[in-house]
């Protein structure tokens, strides 16, 4: 199940005296946050002004925010997008979508490790945070050798751990 709506950023502050809000993006970049035409502020649709990226925040205008007094109303505010208005190329998933997928092994599907909780970014790659059925949290880089295949129609991903993975 997919949300038709996802979270791409928190308004953390005012900017300026046009009704300009700081947004803090939670996707890959800033740079990605500020090609959309449209977004949503709880649950109503406004058009973009302007969207431009600043270190590592966005200075986002939407229509009809038009003052300081307005903007500040915004404030701790959740930004939501239309997963219909973004393009992933293949092999690109959303965060939500992969937050509670089962993750097996790919060589034998009856070893079932636990479930995906959390994605970390690190930079170099992201981590996926597995939970065991023990309670305790595996970490699997999302790396090419080790993620093999990713099934969000079955909600499952199949993982050929590295030598050591799980070991204490």
């Amino acid at each position: 199940m997919s949300l038709e709506r996802l979270e791409i950023g928190k308004i953390v502050a005012i900017h300026a005296l046009k009704g300009e809000m700081r947004v803090q993006p939670w996707c890959d970049t800033p740079d990605f946050m500020s090609r959309f035409k449209r977004m949503f502020l709880d649950g109503t649709e406004y058009r973009v002004e302007s969207a431009r990226p600043s270190k590592n925040i966005v200075l986002l205008k939407l229509a009809g925010i038009d003052t300081p007094e307005l903007a500040q109303k915004q404030v701790n505010k959740i930004l939501t997008v239309d997963r219909a208005d973004i393009q992933l190329e293949k092999g690109v998933y959303f965060v939500a979508d992969l937050i509670g997928l089962t993750v097996i092994d790919a060589d034998d599907e009856s070893v079932v490790y636990g479930e995906l909780t959390e994605v970390s970014q690190t930079g170099a790659n992201d981590v996926y945070h597995v939970r065991f059925a023990d309670g305790r949290t595996r970490y699997v880089p999302a790396i090419p050798q080790v993620v093999l295949e990713t099934d969000l129609e079955r909600r499952v991903m199949r993982i050929r751990p590295l030598d050591g993975l799980f070991e204490d």
